[in-house]
């Protein structure tokens, strides 16, 4: 397996460089749908119904800081938790749509694995953001860390326009 720096286009290759798109689509599907999921946080707190595990928040939050088992703290970050979980679900198409259009484009797999660990980072840095930082003013660097990870998978729908208008005219 070739060496991160020579898959996103960093160090020359003395061979062809896999398109690891699909393994940053694999990846991005469980830490979006799994690993920022608030179920497991929820659990540890007790506030877990799996009858609607999706207003366990709502309904069961001010309670459960009424009756001591959370902090009004802790609940700010669980609520911060499921947008965040949410917001990377929702930003997956994206990620799906630009890697599919620059690797049928045939967008060199460099730029696509480089715009992929770019977008990878982005999102770890901006789930961080989100979930840690509950103070107004410091939230603000999760707005510059989402276009961070929107601009990579802008930059891979740009080339594969790009290469597929040039082949139209061709």
């Amino acid at each position: 397996m070739s060496s991160l720096l020579t898959a996103i286009g960093l160090r020359a290759a003395s061979t062809s460089i896999p398109n690891y798109g699909p393994a940053f689509l694999g990846f991005h599907f469980i830490y979006a749908y799994g690993i920022l999921s608030s179920h497991t946080l929820k659990q540890w707190y007790g506030i877990d119904h799996q009858a609607s595990p999706r207003e366990d928040i709502a309904k069961y939050g001010e309670a459960a800081v009424r009756d001591g088992k959370l902090t009004r703290k802790q609940l700010d970050m669980l609520k911060r938790n499921e947008a965040a979980h949410a917001n990377s679900v929702e930003n997956f198409t994206l990620l799906v749509a630009s890697v599919l259009f620059a690797s049928h484009a045939g967008v060199p797999t460099q730029m696509i694995n480089a715009a992929s660990f770019s977008y990878t980072i982005a999102r770890l840095c901006y789930s961080a953001v989100y979930i840690l930082v509950g103070c107004p003013r410091w939230s603000q660097v999760r707005g510059l860390v989402w276009w961070w990870g929107n601009l990579s998978c802008l930059f891979m729908l740009w080339r594969a326009g790009k290469l597929l208008n040039s082949q139209e005219t061709s």
